[in-house]
């Protein structure tokens, strides 16, 4: 199976890097799917989900807001302002931002918190 070399990286850290069989991310011009052989793309990345699907057919999800993603020559890079894995994201204190954010009207913090409790499996209806 082909596979890119993928690298998720955000303002502070090198979140992950590795080989994936496709990777969904969504941009300005919504969900973008790479698979290897993908024509280049070069994109405004938008705070949602990053699902990375690695070859042994493991799961990575993240919650990523703000960046690019950059594909060219079988080589992938997510760079975002803030990326959360699954795991490192506290539900608690994204259910209490989503709710701020509702009686402050803040779209742009509802949208974060959303995607946070999403990624994190927490269903989310809007």
């Amino acid at each position: 199976m082909a596979e890119l070399h993928v690298e998720l990286v955000a303002a502070d850290r090198k979140v992950w890097s590795g080989e994936a069989t496709i990777v969904v991310a969504r941009t300005s011009d919504g969900d973008t799917g790479i698979q290897p052989g993908h024509t280049p793309v070069l994109g405004v990345l938008q705070s949602g989900p990053v699902t990375i699907r690695q070859a042994d057919g493991t799961t990575i999800v993240a919650a990523v807001h703000g960046g690019f993603v950059s594909y060219a020559n079988n080589e992938l890079s997510l760079l975002a302002e803030i990326v959360e894995l699954a795991d490192e994201i506290d539900v608690a204190r994204a259910q209490r931002a989503l709710e701020r954010a509702g009686h402050e009207k803040d779209l742009a913090a509802e949208r974060r918190a959303d995607t946070r409790l999403r990624v994190a499996g927490v269903g989310v209806g809007h």
